[in-house]
């Protein structure tokens, strides 16, 4: 209901309508700041590690502080593909949507693998965020019937603008897989 709401925010009528959450963040008083822009206020140090060996740790991020014209700045990884940036700012759009907290950044914690890490993490809230934005990106009614027409994962994601794992996620927690596996793999 969340993603549908978000959806309806946007403007979208029609269930199998791209959301471009580019677009949502404008309407909803967000600045993406391209990345280009963030770079001259960090050390070389710095962008070494978020655009060389610690580019596979960031998706993106959100402010904690409202920028002096009440827009939230987000910032975006400029490696990642424009599908995988999509899924992150819808994620970083339903932290706000949703009323999360934002995660501390700079306090030192072990992950499940004792590998440390830079901020707070909260599972349930990540996941919350992470799935009604995929919700918002691909709605179930549109998926159902690209799933029933036979479409693989790889054209619904195409047609979404999103990753084809993504649209493998959304099938899954759908409880559509198993038609999904029926109509792709019938003739193999």
């Amino acid at each position: 209901m969340r993603a549908l709401g978000l959806r309806q925010f946007a403007g979208l009528k029609r269930d199998d309508e791209r959301l471009d959450p580019f677009e949502l963040a404008r309407v909803a008083k967000l600045f993406v700041a391209p990345f280009d822009q963030i770079e001259p206020l960090l050390t070389d140090e710095t962008k070494k590690h978020l655009l060389g060996d610690g580019k596979e740790m960031w998706s993106g991020g959100a402010a904690s502080v409202t920028l002096p014209n009440g827009q939230k700045l987000i910032i975006l990884n400029p490696t990642h593909s424009r599908t995988r940036q999509n899924a992150t700012l819808m994620e970083e759009v339903c932290h706000l949507f949703l009323g999360h907290k934002p995660s501390r950044l700079a306090i030192e914690n072990k992950n499940k693998d004792g590998k440390v890490i830079a901020r707070d993490y909260n599972h349930s809230i990540e996941e919350e965020a992470y799935s009604t934005g995929a919700a918002a990106l691909v709605p179930y009614t549109g998926l159902k019937r690209m799933v029933n027409a036979g479409k693989t994962a790889q054209e619904i994601a195409r047609h979404f603008n999103v990753s084809r794992a993504l649209v493998e996620y959304r099938i899954k927690v759908s409880r559509l897989w198993d038609a999904y596996k029926e109509r792709i793999f019938q003739g193999e």
